[in-house]
């Protein structure tokens, strides 16, 4: 009797995992498109087609737009536009899972920063710990490109003001705020790209279809499945399992692109995610405290 129960927290957990599987391997699929397109067209078409696949699934025409807060929706655009073209021209420079680990910090830190427990300080020390082991200690095996470490940094920071606009008040359903974020982000990067020279050939049957494939790896699988999934799960559990994102980045790295890390590298990911996981747990400690507190 408690299996049956336990049947769609099962299922849910399934699903979270193949989001994140899609996620990540969305990744490796954008670095091979990047020897037939530029970067930056890449990264406007997944928004754009991305956005149009996501406005059929969420059926875009029931949104009232008099009650839209554009201001929000905007910010949250080009926060996602930002997140967007960083992490593929990070990816360009550096192996998947170093440029998600060092992505990845954006949200953990915002994470530690709202966080006010004594462990919080072991989770900070985990993550600079996991961020000093992505360097490789012999520059002759393997080196950063520090440009590409830059442009992971600046995903990750753009992936905090994500996760901070993605909560202000915007009128609607998340689910119609990503959509129209995405369309808002394109708007933002379609203009660069096709002044970076955005080749004709993009819009070729052959390469649409590539490209929407990208689109439904990188945005209208996984945000339909965490949807279904989020019914379901709790926060930390949702959290604890995203944790293992920069580990499922870099294994599609090693099986899709070939790409080599040193140990020290992945016992970076094994230190990032530890950081992540202990900060998603007592962060809910905490406000599961408060709401005790709260009921007395």
């Amino acid at each position: 009797m408690s299996n049956l129960k336990n049947t769609p927290h099962l299922h849910a957990l399934i699903l979270l995992f193949i989001a994140m599987i899609s996620m990540q391997s969305s990744g490796s699929l954008a670095k091979i498109l990047f020897d037939q397109f530029p970067i930056l067209t890449v990264s406007a078409m997944r928004l754009l087609l991305g956005s149009a696949i996501l406005a059929l699934i969420f059926k875009i025409w029931q949104i009232d737009f008099k009650q839209i807060n554009w201001s929000a929706i905007i910010r949250y655009g080009i926060a996602l536009a930002g997140m967007n073209a960083l992490f593929y021209l990070s990816i360009d420079r550096l192996p998947l899972g170093i440029a998600v680990s060092f992505e990845f910090i954006g949200p953990l830190s915002v994470a530690l920063f709202y966080a006010r427990q004594k462990f919080d300080f072991i989770w900070i020390g985990l993550a600079i710990l996991g961020l000093v082991l992505l360097f490789p200690f012999d520059q002759s095996q393997q080196s950063l490109d520090p440009i590409g470490i830059a442009f992971a940094l600046g995903a990750g920071a753009c992936w905090a003001m994500y996760i901070i606009f993605g909560q202000k008040p915007s009128g609607i359903s998340g689910n119609h705020t990503v959509c129209l974020g995405m369309f808002i982000g394109m708007l933002c990067l379609m203009p660069i790209a096709i002044f970076a020279g955005m080749p004709l050939s993009t819009f070729h049957a052959d390469n649409l279809m590539l490209l929407m494939a990208l689109a439904i790896l990188a945005s209208a699988l996984p945000f339909s499945l965490e949807m279904v999934a989020l019914r379901t799960l709790s926060p930390f559990a949702f959290g604890t399992l995203t944790s293992l994102e920069p580990a499922i980045a870099a294994l599609s790295g090693f099986v899709f692109l070939h790409e080599q890390l040193l140990w020290t590298q992945w016992l970076a990911l094994v230190v990032i995610i530890a950081a992540s996981i202990g900060c998603t747990y007592t962060t809910q400690q905490a406000k599961r405290a408060v709401e005790e507190k709260l009921k007395k």
